[in-house]
């Protein structure tokens, strides 16, 4: 089988790189914070926290909350999210822009902060279940930006970090690349502001999942 140009692996995360889902996670957080009577957190505060693991985003969100008591507000997070998460859709164009790197024989993997049981709920409700060759969520492994879910992956498939590839929507997955001597492009229509992506060095920044698919289509 002939192999991809120049990535074999590559990693997307999830919410707000394909899953269009920033919203509601940041509205979830600051639902959470006023269940427990906490200071809610601004729009660009609950938004930054995304593509973390939950007890990372939390430590964020609420950083006067107890320790003992991030189980509580991981529970309202939870209940907000989950009543809720049946509205929330791919982007538009992401199922084509995948079957076409799977036709040109990349591994496509996930590499997010979400845990498993969010994860695979949203994979099955959007009948992604066959697409992904693997995916790591960050209750199985370390959270992001620490490289060891993207290291992982790459164990998995035995590619070297020049031929791997991290997409994603916030500063923590770049980093996460960064750290893991892999490459990266950050897609501007997430949860971070792209300004926050330079010093990353990113290959690219997409705009929208048409000019994602366009550069990998020509660079991948």
């Amino acid at each position: 089988m002939t192999r991809p140009r120049q990535f074999d692996l590559i990693a997307f995360d999830w919410d707000g790189t394909l899953f269009d889902s920033t919203a509601l996670i940041a509205r979830c957080i600051q639902a959470a914070c006023a269940d427990l009577g906490l200071p809610v957190p601004s729009d660009q505060d609950a938004s930054y926290v995304i593509g973390l693991g939950l007890v990372e985003a939390l430590q964020h969100a609420a950083p006067g909350l107890p320790r003992e008591r991030y189980p509580e507000l991981g529970n309202r997070y939870r209940h907000h999210y989950f009543a809720k998460q049946h509205e929330i859709v791919l982007f538009d164009g992401t199922l084509n822009m995948l079957k076409a790197l799977k036709e040109r024989n990349h591994w496509l993997t996930v590499a997010t902060g979400k845990s498993r049981k969010g994860l695979d709920e949203a994979l099955t409700s959007v009948e992604l279940r066959g697409m992904f060759d693997a995916t790591r969520t960050a209750d199985e492994t370390a959270s992001k930006p620490n490289p060891l879910m993207l290291l992982e992956l790459m164990r998995e498939f035995g590619v070297e970090p020049e031929r791997t590839l991290m997409i994603g929507d916030t500063t923590h997955d770049l980093q996460l690349a960064a750290n893991a001597g892999a490459a990266s492009v950050g897609v501007s229509y997430g949860a971070h502001e792209p300004a926050s992506f330079a010093e990353f060095k990113p290959l690219h920044i997409a705009h929208s999942v048409h000019d994602l698919n366009d550069w990998l289509a020509r660079h991948a």
